[in-house]
């Protein structure tokens, strides 16, 4: 076995720890649970750190349970959030849950017996149980003084919109989840992010006060930017797990996009490199930062892990053909929806297929068929200059003709103005 929580201090990952959760881990395999909220049909790069909490967990030799919240998905977690969310049914919770199970069972050995990880689901123990043998078997145990104590409970309550009571429940069902657990799975330690502290906490108090029990609790590092933006934004939203969501390629970005500043924080959380490796990335990396070392090591290594090598290498041929001297061949290769993910933000204009059967030139193409330039002057101009290139090899001139045989896929025309200005042509 290896020192988990040392694990989680080296990598900067470790905010709050509850006295003798170390010293009881480092006694001999351990179970541990994070939940997870269901509030989509897919995890996204803020559930990150809770998924590498338990790959860590797993390879320190202790037994990880994701509990997926199937109960108090339909609740919603005070905790962090100045507004109440949108409920969902329970239709909309179980599409959800099919989801999630299927990725985190990439990044977790699930598997019998042993240190394999397990997956539960609070609705199994929840759906059957009245209000009344709830206020009666959880409710007595803690007091509404001990409930208003907790930050996130104080800072709604002094907000414009106020608490409703069916989330000032919630860290009582979250504590609930831990005494169960703990008394029919012997999940002795919680962990979370530190937003998630308070009610970590009240299990491990109910725990006490119910069954005169012992329980641990550990908390992560809440991941900021250093540039004050919040983590796992981009302008277009979330950067989510699922491709059908977020492409590789554009996951692939997201993390090649790191400022210096960031990637140094994040390849210790968000891979499994070890100290020795890390720390040899950054003396090259700070050798040559025009380079992007970490940023590189840091976008395969966890593209690799929530995708596949084979959407690595598609996400790496898709940078070289925007950015640099990649081919063009590998477009062939995909479905039109991968085509036009590379695509999404750069500007589009859709073309007749019947016109490009009798033949355009590059001017009226340009100019009349697209708005790529606002003349054909200023395409003349433009092509003379050498600036215009379609379908990556350079426009000769503006009579140059372009039919449906310049078509890749029988779909798409590629047109690039300068170096970095791409546009699509999309023949209907």
């Amino acid at each position: 076995m290896t020192n988990f929580v040392e694990e989680l201090r080296w990598r900067g990952m470790l905010h709050d720890i509850m006295p003798n959760t170390e010293e009881k881990l480092n006694e001999g395999m351990t179970s541990g649970y994070i939940g997870f909220d269901p509030t989509a049909d897919s995890l996204h790069v803020g559930h990150l750190t809770q998924i590498m909490t338990l790959i860590h967990f797993q390879n320190a030799g202790h037994k990880p349970f994701a509990l997926v919240g199937g109960a108090t998905g339909m609740v919603g977690d005070p905790s962090g959030k100045s507004d109440e969310r949108n409920l969902q049914t329970p239709e909309m919770i179980e599409h959800n849950l099919k989801g999630m199970k299927k990725q985190l069972a990439k990044f977790l050995k699930f598997e019998d017996g042993g240190n394999g990880a397990v997956m539960v689901n609070n609705a199994d123990w929840f759906k059957d149980m009245n209000l009344f043998t709830f206020i009666r078997d959880v409710g007595k145990h803690i007091t509404v003084n001990y409930m208003m104590a907790k930050d996130s409970v104080k800072r709604r309550l002094e907000g414009d919109s106020g608490l409703s009571f069916t989330e000032f429940c919630y860290q009582l069902i979250q504590g609930y989840d831990f005494y169960h657990l703990w008394k029919n799975e012997n999940c002795l330690v919680q962990m979370g992010g530190s937003d998630q502290w308070g009610n970590i906490v009240t299990g491990t108090e109910l725990i006490r006060r119910k069954d005169a029990g012992t329980a641990y609790a550990i908390t992560t590092q809440l991941i900021k930017k250093a540039d004050g933006t919040k983590f796992g934004k981009t302008e277009s939203g979330a950067v989510w797990l699922d491709p059908e969501k977020t492409s590789p390629y554009k996951f692939y970005q997201f993390w090649l996009n790191a400022s210096d500043d960031d990637v140094k924080k994040w390849i210790r959380i968000f891979t499994l490199k070890n100290k020795e490796e890390i720390e040899a990335l950054e003396k090259e990396h700070d050798a040559a930062p025009h380079l992007r070392i970490l940023q590189k090591a840091l976008a395969e290594d966890i593209t690799v892990k929530t995708h596949s090598i084979e959407a690595l290498e598609t996400a790496i041929k898709t940078s070289e053909f925007l950015f640099g001297n990649g081919s063009l061949e590998f477009l062939r290769g995909l479905s039109d929806k991968a085509v036009l993910d590379i695509f999404d933000g750069i500007p589009q204009y859709k073309i007749l297929i019947e016109e490009l059967g009798a033949g355009i030139d590059a001017a009226s193409l340009l100019a009349e068929k697209s708005a790529i330039f606002p003349s054909k002057g200023e395409a003349k101009k433009t092509i003379q200059g050498g600036g215009v290139s379609v379908n990556k090899e350079k426009v000769a001139e503006m009579a140059q003709i372009f039919t449906a045989d310049h078509l890749i896929n029988d779909k798409f025309i590629v047109v690039q103005k300068g170096k970095k200005n791409y546009f699509l042509l999309i023949a209907e």
